[in-house]
C-alpha cells in the first residue's frame, strides 16, 4: 500500500498541469485500483481512493519557473594575471538581506581589493567561506535566496525622539493645588522598571560597578593583536626585496616654491574655471620628473637580473604614492611625456578618488618606471623614501616651510621644500643621480624652464 501511495504522488508531480485542468492521466495509465475525483470545496485539492476502501487527500501548490532558481551561487571574480589569490573580509552575516548591487564582502590582494556586489535582491543563507579565508578565482563564496523587492530601508530615528516629549506631561506634570478639585481617576500605574512594592534594607543588594573596557583607564597594561592584511604584507615583502636586491643611495636637494606658488596663487582662478580642476603642486613635480627623465634616461631604465641586461624604456610612467586606511596605493601616470599641466592635474584628481573609494583596479597600478612619494601631505620635513621595485629611483617631496634663506646677498625667508631622490646606485652613478635632481629643483623653482627646454 505504501509503495503504491508513494508512485501515485510521483505521478501527481509529473502531471500537475493536468491535474489542476481537470484531467486524470492516472487513469489513462490504467492503474488498477485507483481512481481520482474532485474534493467538495478545493479547487486545487484532489481525493485519491484506492479499491475504494482508503481515501487521503493531496493538496497541490502551483509554482513558478522564479522559484526553481531562488538559491544562487556567488562565485570570487576572476582576478587580474598577476593576481592568484586573496583574503576575504566580510562585510554582510548570514540572514542580512541585501539590495542588488550592495557590496557582500571584499576580497584583498596584494594591489588592491576586489569589491562583491550581490547580484539580485535577496537573503544571505550561507557564507561558504570563513571570514580571513584565502579564495582563488571562480571559488563560491556565499548563497543568496532572491527576493523580488529590495529591502525597506530603516527608518530615520528622528521620528521615536520626537514622540518622546508627548509624554513629558504625565511625568513632569505640576501636582494639583489644595483648592483643586478631587481627582476622579486612578492615578498611573507605575512602571515594571519601578516597582511599588517596597523592600527589606537586608534584600537590597549593591549595584556592581560597571567594569572597565580594556585601555579605557591610565596605567593599564594591555594589548591586542590584529592581522596582517594581504596588502601590507606585500608591501613589507617588496620593499624588503629592494633593500636586499637594489644598492639603495639616497641624494637630497632644497627647493624654493615662490615662483610655483605664485604662479598657483594667480592662475588657480582661471585654472578651475576652464579645466574644472583645483591647480596642486604635485603636477608640477611630476611634469619636472618626466622632463628630467628625458635628460637623464637611466633614471628610467631599470636592470633586468635575469638576462642581466639594462632596459630603457622609451616611454614615462609615473607612479603616484597615495596613503590609504588600508595601506599604501601606487597608481600610475601612463605616458606622461605626452600631457600638459591640465591632462596630468585631472588624471591625478581621478586616481585619488579611486583610491579613497577603494576603486582601483589592478591595470590602474601595473608597471610604472619612476615613483614619486609625497609624505609632504602629512608633515613630514625630511626623510628617505625607498624604491619601488622593479623600478630603480623614487622621488620624495616634503612639506613646505618658511625658512631663512641667503637670496642675492641677503637673508631671506622663503617657502622651502627638501627633496630626496633615492637610486639603485648598482645602475645610476652620483653625478646622474644629482644632475636629475638638480633638473627637477630648476624647472619647478622657475616653470618657464619647461616652457623654453633648457
Amino acid at each position: 500500500m505504501l509503495s503504491r501511495s508513494r508512485c501515485v504522488s510521483r505521478a501527481f508531480s509529473r502531471s500537475l498541469s493536468a491535474f489542476q485542468k481537470g484531467s486524470c492521466p492516472l487513469g489513462r495509465r490504467s492503474l488498477p485500483g485507483v481512481s481520482l475525483c474532485q474534493g467538495p470545496g478545493y479547487p486545487d485539492r484532489r481525493t485519491i481512493a484506492i479499491n475504494n476502501s482508503s481515501v487521503f487527500s493531496v493538496r497541490f501548490f502551483r509554482t513558478t519557473a522564479v522559484c526553481k532558481d531562488d538559491v544562487i551561487t556567488v562565485k570570487t571574480p576572476a582576478f587580474a594575471e598577476s593576481v592568484t589569490e586573496g583574503d576575504v573580509r566580510w562585510e554582510k552575516a548570514v540572514g542580512d538581506t541585501v539590495a542588488e548591487d550592495e557590496v557582500v564582502c571584499e576580497i584583498e590582494t596584494d594591489k588592491t581589493s576586489v569589491q562583491v556586489p550581490s547580484p539580485a535582491n535577496g537573503v544571505i543563507e550561507a557564507l561558504l567561506v570563513p571570514d580571513g579565508g584565502k579564495v582563488e578565482g571562480g571559488t563560491p563564496l556565499f548563497t543568496l535566496r532572491k527576493t523580488g523587492a529590495a529591502p525597506a530601508k530603516a527608518k530615520p530615528a528622528e521620528a521615536p525622539a520626537a514622540e518622546a516629549p508627548k509624554a513629558e506631561p504625565i511625568a513632569s506634570a505640576v501636582p494639583p493645588s489644595p483648592a483643586a478639585s478631587i481627582p476622579t481617576q486612578m492615578p498611573p500605574v507605575p512602571s515594571p522598571s519601578q516597582p511599588s512594592a517596597s523592600k527589606p534594607v537586608s534584600a537590597v543588594k549593591p549595584t556592581a560597578a560597571p567594569v572597565a573596557e580594556p585601555g579605557a583607564g591610565k596605567g593599564l597594561r594591555t594589548e591586542h593583536r590584529e592581522k596582517m592584511n594581504r596588502m601590507r604584507l606585500r608591501i613589507a615583502q617588496r620593499l624588503k626585496e629592494a633593500q636586499n636586491t637594489c644598492a639603495m643611495l639616497t641624494t637630497f636637494n632644497e627647493i624654493d616654491m615662490s615662483n610655483i606658488q605664485d604662479m598657483r596663487a594667480r592662475h588657480k582662478d582661471a585654472f578651475l574655471k576652464k579645466h574644472n580642476l583645483k591647480l596642486g603642486f604635485m603636477s608640477a613635480f611630476v611634469k619636472a620628473s618626466a622632463f628630467a627623465l628625458q635628460e637623464q634616461p637611466v633614471v628610467n631604465a631599470v636592470i633586468d637580473d635575469t638576462t642581466k641586461e639594462v632596459v630603457y624604456r622609451d616611454y614615462i610612467d609615473i607612479s603616484v604614492a597615495v596613503a590609504t586606511p588600508r595601506g599604501l596605493v601606487v597608481p600610475v601616470i601612463r605616458n606622461v611625456e605626452t600631457m600638459n599641466y591640465a591632462d596630468i592635474e585631472r588624471t591625478i584628481f581621478e586616481l585619488g578618488e579611486k583610491a579613497r573609494k577603494n576603486e582601483l583596479a589592478i591595470e590602474d597600478m601595473d608597471g610604472g618606471t619612476f615613483t614619486i612619494s609625497n609624505g609632504g601631505v602629512f608633515g613630514s620635513l625630511f626623510g628617505t623614501p625607498i624604491i619601488n621595485p622593479p623600478q630603480s629611483a623614487i622621488l620624495g617631496m616634503h612639506a613646505i616651510f618658511d625658512r631663512p634663506v641667503a637670496v642675492g646677498g641677503k637673508v631671506e625667508v622663503r617657502p622651502m621644500m627638501f627633496v630626496a631622490l633615492t637610486y639603485d646606485h648598482r645602475l645610476i652613478d652620483g653625478r646622474e643621480a644629482v644632475t636629475f635632481l638638480r633638473k627637477i629643483k630648476a624647472a619647478v623653482e622657475d616653470p618657464r624652464i619647461l616652457l623654453m627646454d633648457l
